[in-house]
């Protein structure tokens, strides 16, 4: 699934180069549509009385994503077990193949009270759906 992104001023230091920071936001924004595309949202997730907290945060910087520049953020489910997921990234300048960053981040799933659970006993529809994303 890909997201685009475009570096907006406010996200860019002196120099014109976007502040590591927005990665993780980035990526967020990216694991949002990911999900979104297999079929369920977080908001549907959390209606069911599942929570996905983050609990890793990865990223490699390769090559700086400049002010107006337009990102693609390939996200990929990398691991799934009942209890945990994680997501690989891969960031691109639009129009370009060279890879400018990379990335992942390890999620949990928990209740309401963040408390770990087992999806797959919890809700084994949410497990059949995010399984569809693999590979």
């Amino acid at each position: 699934m890909e997201t685009k992104i475009t570096v907006r001023y406010a996200e860019t230091d002196q120099m014109g180069i976007a502040h590591h920071s927005n990665y993780a936001i980035w990526f967020e924004a990216a694991r949002t549509e990911f999900i979104k595309e297999l079929g369920i949202s977080y908001s549907d997730c959390e209606k069911r009385g599942l929570m996905l907290p983050l609990i890793s945060l990865e990223c490699q910087f390769k090559k700086p994503a400049l002010y107006d520049e337009v990102l693609v953020i390939l996200s990929k489910l990398d691991k799934l077990t009942p209890v945990r997921m994680v997501i690989k990234y891969e960031v691109r300048k639009e129009g370009f193949d060279e890879i400018i960053a990379t990335g992942k981040t390890g999620h949990v799933w928990t209740d309401l009270s963040l408390r770990p659970i087992n999806l797959k006993k919890k809700d084994s529809h949410v497990f059949l759906i995010l399984q569809k994303g693999i590979g």
